[in-house]
């Protein structure tokens, strides 16, 4: 061939063999070695991440049981003293004297919903203007007992009963004292100078599960608290 003729482009046969060889067995060698390390190293952040993961899921769980039983029972109070469950000039929370199953009569945080609740298994069709009330119970959990207005002996028939959680293990009541600018806490319900009980400004719910404690605090809202109507 004329050297006149060769493309100036081609590489000589010494270059064109070097450039073409690929990868030599060291630079595979420790690529794969680089490779496995890092899978090592996954796979050890992840192992413990998943044993501090499950570790821990009773704690996770209860607290997010808490929160839950918190967060309804919060908003079931908020239906009953806004509108258009409450009414102008009324007292749609209230401490009541309810009879149980067990027939001893107590006074206890009693509320209305007119709609009623998802936790309401009825006999027969649902009705609304449901009264409910609150109880805890040694060896129960807290409690909710509610029937109709609507019913035949809603008078003299002791309301359905329904356990909202097994773990609440007590039920104290938090009262503000204007006069000393202070909460205080109250394993009964405060009464006044007729005797008549108090409607407190806040619920304290005990939550047990093992060794475990947690509190619950739900705000009981009141008429003043509610929304404008326009």
């Amino acid at each position: 061939m004329n050297p006149r003729l060769r493309s100036p482009w081609r590489l000589p046969p010494s270059n064109r063999s070097r450039n073409l060889g690929g990868f030599t067995l060291l630079e595979i060698l420790l690529a794969i070695a680089l490779v496995g390390l890092v899978l090592v190293a996954m796979n050890t952040f992840l192992f413990s991440m998943g044993e501090l993961w499950g570790r821990n899921t009773d704690v996770r769980l209860f607290e997010q049981h808490v929160r839950a039983v918190t967060r309804f029972l919060d908003g079931e109070l908020r239906t009953a003293a806004l509108p258009p469950a409450a009414l102008p000039d009324s007292t749609p929370i209230a401490i009541e004297e309810i009879r149980p199953q067990n027939g001893a009569m107590e006074n206890m945080l009693t509320f209305e919903l007119p709609g009623g609740s998802r936790l309401f298994t009825w006999p027969d069709r649902p009705l609304p203007e449901v009264v409910c009330s609150f109880q805890a119970r040694p060896g129960e959990g807290l409690v909710l007992l509610w029937h109709s207005r609507l019913e035949k002996n809603f008078e003299t028939d002791p309301p359905r009963e329904t356990v909202v959680t097994p773990l609440v293990t007590a039920l104290a009541y938090d009262y503000f004292d204007a006069d000393f600018n202070r909460w205080t806490t109250e394993t009964q319900l405060k009464r006044d100078g007729q005797n008549e009980p108090l409607l407190p400004q806040r619920l304290r719910l005990t939550f047990t599960y093992g060794k475990m404690t947690r509190e619950g605090v739900v705000t009981i809202p009141s008429p003043g608290q509610a929304l404008p109507a326009f």
